[in-house]
């Protein structure tokens, strides 16, 4: 079928060899010599583009616009204009014209200009594709021999590129070769981090990427002198940040984006408390067993974050005056950003967000977050549209016009497991769905990576001869009992406790408003 154009413009005899033109090249022109005529023509037939004369009498082609977008908000239109001022394709521009064309115009110009908007998508798709083509080798050779925990960062943030990049484009086949490249990608990281994981706790240095406890000390306190706004969302993954981080870019300047690793378990209860306390758990554990709750222990977990940030701004002779948030909801989420224009005097306002954590619960339990979150490219989509509407935008809107700095952060990610994996333990072993710490378990060894001492990995552990697993890749824990049934229930759900890239790879971000 021919794409048809709309051409409005009262001189439109002097364009008769443009129109043969593109009549030759196969579009179907229909003409208007007034604005009023081409509109009464929109509203009784379909056309695939406008072409608009910036200038005629009677209805001008700005006011002629704003019809024609009351018609049709996503028809291209391309304004043709004897005018290059400023002023004039600015108001053009911020009434979302497609494209804009100078007189006099040369037909070949006009083709470019239809590519652009008839071919634009299929011309970035060939492209992306092209490119992640040549991309995907250089990947591949990158994770056979990635061993640093720098590497690691670096090659996630490529693959990351790429995610978000075939997101743009509509190629189920090459959506599927990425996914078996991140699942490749997850083996080997599952490799790198049962080698060195151990390691790497008793290592120190700026020069690696901050694990959860060093990770404030070493980026929030350098700032700790002027006010800050502190928000740790729960869960959120770098891909999350990177779908969230368009809304703040015309209204913050990026200072700072760092990644730094979650300690295992990837879990609130151990990675959002050392985060806070800037201390391991077995470390929390054994200066506040007033506080620490072990996984058997009935009761919140994660009650006394205010406590352990206040504990360690002291111990970092840090005076300072904080406020201190935790938003279960929307109407708290509410209030809070009222409350924030009276705490101009505060040094530190931090604030912990659960949203997405919800969801990521909802998404276990509702079988319409299940539809709303099927996969990572939704599940990022969601993240975003919630985020723009929601009580924490409004926050960071209240702290940025008090002047403040946002250092925006998470205390792990979540990874959409596919794959169960049995387990067997007392009463008393963690429910966790990655992690399980139990007295006697019984476990695929392939499927995890065990740890017989806690105190290595410096955890607690409630008893003699506790051991902790971590589920690899997308496994998750399923008990014999009822296998089936919840081997189902669980898969394509975003859990977190395990070792992989999405989980363990986390942002850290520091914005300034602009």
């Amino acid at each position: 079928m021919k794409q048809r154009i709309l051409w409005i413009d009262d001189e439109i005899e002097l364009f008769k060899p443009h129109i043969i033109f593109l009549e030759k090249k196969g579009y179907e022109v229909i003409t208007a010599t007034f604005a009023a005529e081409g509109i009464d023509l929109l509203k009784q037939q379909k056309f695939d583009v406008i072409f608009l004369d910036e200038q005629m009498p009677g209805l001008h082609g700005l006011d002629a616009l704003m019809e024609i977008r009351r018609i049709d908000p996503y028809l291209p239109v391309v304004m043709i204009t004897k005018s290059e001022e400023e002023n004039i394709m600015e108001e053009a521009i911020g009434k979302e014209i497609t494209d804009y064309l100078i007189k006099p115009i040369n037909p070949n110009e006009i083709i470019v200009s239809l590519k652009k908007i008839f071919r634009k998508r299929d011309l970035v798709t060939e492209q992306s594709i092209q490119n992640y083509q040549r991309e995907f080798r250089s990947i591949a050779m990158d994770l056979s021999y990635t061993d640093t925990w720098d590497g690691w960062v670096e090659l996630y943030k490529k693959l990351l590129y790429w995610d978000l990049k075939l997101d743009e484009i509509d190629d189920r086949q090459m959506r599927e070769i990425f996914e078996g490249q991140m699942a490749e990608a997850n083996r080997a990281f599952f490799r790198f981090v049962e080698q060195n994981y151990m390691d790497r706790l008793q290592e120190t240095g700026d020069e690696l990427p901050a694990l959860s406890h060093e990770v404030l000390g070493r980026y929030l306190l350098p700032d700790a002198g002027k006010p800050v706004l502190l928000v740790v969302i729960d869960n959120l993954r770098y891909d999350q940040w990177m779908s969230i981080y368009p809304l703040l870019k015309d209204r913050f300047r990026l200072r700072a984006e760092h990644a730094y690793y979650s300690i295992l378990p990837t879990a609130t209860q151990y990675a959002r408390n050392a985060l806070f306390a800037g201390l391991m758990p077995a470390q929390i554990k054994k200066r506040f067993p007033q506080y620490w709750k072990d996984d058997p222990d009935e009761g919140g977990k994660n009650l006394y974050e205010k406590e352990f940030f206040t504990d360690f701004l002291q111990r970092k002779k840090v005076r300072a005056d904080i406020e201190f948030f935790k938003i279960l909801n929307y109407r708290f989420g509410e209030r809070t950003a009222r409350d924030i224009p009276s705490l101009g005097a505060k040094d530190i306002i931090v604030t912990v967000y659960n949203f997405v954590d919800m969801i990521s619960h909802a998404k276990t339990e509702m079988d319409m977050i299940k539809e709303l979150a099927a996969n990572d490219q939704a599940y990022r989509a969601l993240t975003a549209t919630w985020f723009e509407n929601s009580p924490l935008y409004h926050i960071i809107e209240a702290a940025a016009r008090q002047g403040r700095t946002i250092h925006l952060t998470t205390d792990h990610g979540t990874i959409n497991v596919k794959r169960p994996t049995k387990v067997i333990g007392d009463k008393e072993t963690s429910l966790n769905l990655r992690y399980k710490l139990g007295r006697s378990l019984t476990y695929n060894d392939k499927d995890v990576m065990a740890c017989h001492r806690p105190e290595r990995l410096q955890l607690p552990s409630p008893y003699v001869g506790g051991t902790y697993i971590f589920a690899r890749e997308d496994y998750f824990f399923v008990y014999p009992n009822n296998y089936t049934h919840y081997a189902q229930h669980f898969r394509n759900t975003y859990q977190h406790g395990g070792i992989s890239l999405q989980e363990m790879v986390v942002p850290y971000v520091i914005l300034e408003p602009k």
